[in-house]
């Protein structure tokens, strides 16, 4: 085994970060936290959000499947 190889972990095995954003004074500022939702959108990849995000990403995401459809990551 070479050093390339047990060096690298497989892309699953990373935490998936949350994508929420913060409002107010921390506009545009994404959150670092690890994902443990992903919502369910029309036309788009799903967003994956910490249990902070959750509800301000079902009101404000843009395209959200309604009825939400919510599934637990982590």
């Amino acid at each position: 085994m070479t050093m390339h190889e047990s060096s690298d972990t497989p892309p699953s095995a990373q935490p998936t970060l949350c994508k929420g954003q913060f409002a107010g004074s921390d506009e545009g500022r994404t959150c670092t936290a690890r994902a443990r939702f992903e919502i369910g959108r029309y036309i788009d990849f799903p967003l994956p959000v910490c249990p902070e995000h959750l509800g301000p990403s079902l009101l404000r995401a843009r395209n959200v499947l309604w009825p939400p459809v919510i599934r637990l990551i982590g």
